[in-house]
């Protein structure tokens, strides 16, 4: 196998923010116990947490006993809802790990924005997470009676686009979806699995770990909630806007996934971010390409 010579791919920004994330969240972080895990990444997002964009303001609510943190910009009419699920491999993360994302979504956008605190695995094994973001998804359009569009990164763009499986055909069915290096359920056999096996920022050996603790041995085979790209059925699925980091195991997902709601007549798109490797949202202040 021909190693990818990622010191041409990366250029020095994307490197400096890598070796800043790595101070934090050291690549062998899965080695650590679950609590040092989630200890040692909620310090690495608050290092490189920004703060909230002038007139936007939050609020922490129960959706039917899930967690979320609704997101509001003084001055705004919005439109629709933004259901944003965060990532972290379904294991770290939560309302604190991805705060000043959302509340830059809802100032850039002009939109609420609805943050969801799923369980976390190995404590709640799938399907967990993907049931507290269909309570969520619920709650969320009776208590805003507004359109919705989901949006997720990594192990949440895997959850959004397992929502929007479920619920198309829902009298409040997502009227669109973003999906940021999201994980959908690729062939680990070829493509970027292989030539991007030890990228910067994940590997193999981390998407192995993640996918071998979040079902608790439970046989998940054709479980389209658990890996969209299982599903049999693309039809009648929302328009989908995909950003997938070219130096990335799952970046091939996107353009599966592309290519099947295509083939189902849905309108997809799927931007590989050239350069640019697992966790880029992070990097949005300090890396142009990440910009």
């Amino acid at each position: 196998m021909t190693l990818t010579d990622y010191s041409t791919l990366i250029d020095a920004e994307t490197w400096d923010f890598i070796k800043e994330t790595e101070s934090w969240y050291p690549p062998d972080a899965v080695t650590m116990t679950i609590q040092e895990q989630r200890d040692v990444y909620d310090q690495m997002c608050r290092a490189f947490f920004i703060g909230y964009p002038e007139g936007v303001t939050a609020v922490d609510k129960s959706a039917d006993g899930v967690p979320v943190r609704c997101y509001t910009n003084a001055g705004s009419k919005p439109a629709v809802v933004i259901i944003y699920f965060h990532g972290g491999g379904f294991v770290v993360g939560g309302l604190e790990s991805h705060d000043d994302v959302c509340a830059e979504i809802c100032e850039r956008t002009g939109q609420f924005v609805v943050s969801v605190d799923y369980r976390l695995v190995p404590e709640h094994v799938h399907p967990a997470a993907f049931e507290d973001c269909i309570s969520s998804f619920n709650w969320i359009t009776s208590e805003y009676g507004l359109p919705i569009i989901l949006v997720g990164d990594s192990g949440g763009g895997n959850l959004a686009a397992a929502v929007s499986h479920n619920t198309r055909n829902h009298p409040n069915a997502p009227i669109g979806q973003v999906l940021i290096y999201p994980g959908l359920g690729g062939d680990m056999e070829q493509g970027s699995y292989v030539t991007h096996a030890n990228a910067p920022m994940l590997t193999m050996a981390d998407i192995e770990f993640y996918a071998g603790i979040r079902t608790g041995g439970s046989d998940v085979t054709g479980d389209a909630s658990y890996a969209p790209l299982w599903d049999t059925d693309f039809a009648n699925l929302p328009p989908t806007h995909i950003f997938a980091a070219e130096c990335d195991p799952i970046c091939d997902d996107g353009d599966t996934y592309r290519d099947a709601l295509q083939k189902a007549g849905v309108s997809a798109v799927c931007e590989v971010e050239k350069g640019l490797v697992h966790g880029y949202l992070r990097a949005r202040h300090k890396v142009k390409r990440a910009q």
